[in-house]
């Protein structure tokens, strides 16, 4: 299998929403859905104040995430993905929705409590992740946690799910505590938590 070297770029994703709704099926894969209350299960009964979903696609996990937060930005990259994201969402008035390349660009907000990587961070090269590394030490608020799932089996990203969350580990080690580290068939989620300067 060829490794993709460069990031994925902003158009790989519009081309794949704008031909199918729900391309990696979301909506309807029962793994999915074990996945999403898997994540949702390990963020225990801690509310967060502002959480921000890196990644948020077709905004299937951002609907329920948004019940765990009194207020969420949920960003992307591609426009199509989010507007089908933000009708999901109507009804959840605290979830806000914004176009932005990260790791690039940064969201507006500067400090959240909770920061979701689900299913990310294997579509950027080592010199974006060695940036979305500290960029996501900028935005985590002291006490945050940052939550990261991704697919363990092989993909033609520019990294495997367990490279990136190892490369991520290591870039940030001195500043974020390890709290769960799960494994499952497929994937793996691992929550760490910003320490005290």
């Amino acid at each position: 299998m060829t490794r993709a070297r460069n990031s994925l770029p902003p158009t790989y994703f519009e081309e794949m929403f704008a031909g199918d709704p729900d391309p990696w099926s979301f909506e309807t894969s029962g793994y999915e859905k074990a996945k999403y209350d898997h994540t949702l299960a390990s963020l225990g009964d801690r509310r967060y104040r502002y959480a921000l979903e890196i990644g948020c696609a077709n905004g299937v996990l951002t609907q329920r995430l948004a019940g765990h937060c009194d207020k969420l930005l949920a960003i992307d990259v591609s426009e199509t993905a989010l507007a089908s994201a933000s009708s999901r969402c109507a009804a959840q008035a605290n979830a806000l929705f914004a176009r932005v390349n990260f790791p690039a660009k940064m969201p507006d907000r500067a400090s959240f409590d909770l920061i979701v990587l689900s299913e990310v961070a294997y579509y950027w090269d080592d010199a974006d992740l060695d940036l979305a590394a500290r960029r996501l030490l900028d935005l985590l608020a002291i006490g945050g946690d940052l939550i990261l799932v991704h697919w363990t089996g092989e993909t033609d990203y520019p990294q495997s799910g367990d490279g990136a969350v190892e490369n991520l580990r290591l870039a940030t080690e001195f500043a974020l505590d390890p709290i769960l580290s799960d494994r499952r068939a497929h994937y793996r989620i691992d929550l760490w938590r910003r320490r005290p300067a």
